[in-house]
């Protein structure tokens, strides 16, 4: 390849990077907007959730184009291969955390401009909420600096994510016989859920940046996973 196309397919390469990465950022206000509608029972703000999802979309499908016309025109091989196919997981992760973002801004106007809000279940939906923000935000430096240990840890902080969405489960079976009360409840284990989705795919985006650095790909274990047991010794001979 000439000198001047092959810096001109890294600057592209590079361009296409930090579009995807940019997409995190997207997330991240996504994300933002949907804490304040939950926290504050916003269905305004939940339906401007739902449209400015369009945002979200268009870049997926922009970077995925991007990424097919670089496939065809280039070839690329190697490390620049490792970061395409990178990227293209990477932008499907982004479209889908968009869109645990606008399943819950669906949820809230099910229950109404004024439901029996369970005030210890909404704190703990809040708390996951802004954890998954913040796994957002590491999984993006961590592929921008391409540190794997900083993509791994992202482990440890889904763990309290994980740990929530179980608690709220718990309290929420057991909210009580009143109807309008039980169907917040219902709906606030739903919302958890998609909180948690939001923070398997940071991690999700974590594994690729492993990948990136060491060319193979291995799935980061979390805390539902348990570990392997201990292999039986041989039998005597």
């Amino acid at each position: 390849m000439p000198h001047g196309t092959r810096l001109q397919y890294q600057e592209e390469l590079a361009e296409l990077e930090r579009r995807t990465l940019g997409g995190l950022d997207l997330v991240v206000g996504q994300v933002d907007r949907t804490i304040e509608a939950v926290e504050h029972q916003d269905i305004e703000l939940a339906e401007w959730v739902v449209g400015d999802d369009d945002r979200i979309d268009g870049r997926y499908l922009e970077i995925h184009q991007s990424i097919l016309s670089l496939l065809a025109l280039q070839a690329p091989v190697a490390g620049d291969l490792r970061l395409i196919a990178a990227l293209l997981h990477t932008i499907k992760h982004i479209e889908r955390m968009g869109d645990q973002c606008v399943n819950i801004a669906k949820l809230l106007p099910l229950v109404g401009h004024e439901p029996p809000v369970d005030s210890e279940i909404l704190a703990k939906l809040v708390q996951m909420g802004r954890l998954a923000r913040a796994e957002v935000v590491q999984c993006k430096q961590a592929f921008a600096m391409r540190d794997d240990a900083v993509a791994e840890d992202l482990v440890q902080q889904d763990r309290e994510i994980n740990r929530l969405n179980r608690e709220i489960f718990r309290m929420a079976i057991v909210a009580g016989e009143d109807a309008d009360a039980r169907e917040w409840t219902m709906t606030a284990i739903l919302m958890a859920r998609a909180f948690e989705r939001v923070g398997d795919n940071a991690v999700d985006v974590g594994e690729q940046v492993a990948f990136v650095v060491s060319g193979l790909f291995r799935e980061f274990r979390d805390s539902s996973t348990p570990p392997p047991a201990n292999p039986s010794p041989p039998p005597a001979t």
